[in-house]
C-alpha cells in the first residue's frame, strides 16, 4: 500500500548508487514519498507514469542528460511549473547560470549538505503544494491549517472527515483549477488503491455539505464534463 497521498512526492533521477540510496533514505524519513531513477531514460518514464511534486534531477547522466531532461519539461505546458532542483559536480559560475537558464529552479553543487538539499525541496514545495509542509491554506472565509487538521469558515469549526479534508487541501492550493475526478483520485487516495470515480462525487457532496452547515454559500464549483474546482 502506498504512503497517504497527500504525502508530497519526490523524483530522485540519480546515477550513483550512494547517493541516490542516501538521499531517498533521508527523504522518506522525512515524510516524504519517493520514487527512484538511476538513468535519463528511466527518468522521463518515471516522469511519464507518475509525476512527481518536485524532481531532483543530475545534470550528468547516462542516456539522456539531466539538462535535456529540464529543456523537454520546460517546453510542455503540463511539465512547465514542475519544480527542479539540478544537482552538479559542476561548481563554475557559467554551469550555474547555465542550468538556472535551461530552466531550472534551484541549482545544487556536489558534494551538498542533505540537510540543506531537504531544505530546498520544502522551498519548492512551498510553491506548489503549500498544505504538505504546514502551511496554513486560506480561501476567502475558509482557513485550513494542515498541522492541527482544523478547517474553519467565518471562524467557526467545521468538521470533516479525512478524505474531505484531504480533497479540500487539494482544492485551496490552486483555487480556480478545475481538476478531473482521476486527478482527484490520484492526489487524495492515491495511485496504488483502486476507487471508482464515482466515489470523488460522493467525497465531494459531502465535502459541500460539511462547507455550508455553519452557513454560506457553496464555494465548490462542478464544471460538466470535467471535474470540480474551489472558486
Amino acid at each position: 500500500m502506498s504512503r497517504p497521498s497527500l504525502a508530497p512526492h519526490v523524483l530522485v533521477v540519480e546515477d550513483e548508487p550512494a547517493q541516490r540510496e542516501m538521499l531517498a533514505y533521508n527523504l522518506e524519513a522525512e515524510g516524504f514519498r519517493v520514487t527512484q531513477a538511476s538513468d535519463g531514460d528511466e527518468g522521463l518514464a518515471a516522469l511519464r507514469d507518475d509525476p512527481p511534486d518536485v524532481l531532483v534531477l543530475d545534470w550528468m547522466l547516462p542516456g539522456v542528460s539531466g539538462i535535456e531532461i529540464c529543456r523537454r519539461l520546460r517546453a510542455r505546458p503540463e511539465t512547465r511549473a514542475l519544480p527542479v532542483i539540478m544537482l552538479s559536480a559542476r561548481s563554475e559560475e557559467v554551469d550555474r547560470v547555465r542550468g538556472l537558464e535551461i530552466g531550472a529552479d534551484d541549482y545544487v553543487t556536489k558534494p551538498y549538505a542533505v540537510a540543506e538539499l531537504l531544505a530546498r525541496v520544502r522551498a519548492q514545495l512551498r510553491r506548489v503544494r503549500p498544505s504538505t509542509v504546514g502551511q496554513v491554506l486560506e480561501y476567502a472565509d475558509i482557513t485550513l491549517d494542515s498541522e492541527t487538521h482544523r478547517v474553519t469558515r467565518d471562524g467557526k469549526v467545521l468538521k470533516l472527515g479525512p478524505t474531505e479534508f484531504r480533497l479540500l487541501a487539494v482544492l485551496m492550493e490552486k483555487p480556480g483549477r478545475v481538476w478531473s475526478r482521476e486527478q482527484l483520485l490520484d492526489r487524495v487516495w492515491g495511485r496504488d488503491i483502486f476507487v471508482d470515480t464515482r466515489t470523488v462525487d460522493v467525497h465531494v457532496g459531502r465535502l459541500r455539505k460539511a462547507l455550508m452547515a455553519e452557513g454560506g454559500g457553496d464555494p465548490l464549483r462542478t464544471v460538466r464534463g470535467a471535474g470540480y474546482a474551489l472558486g
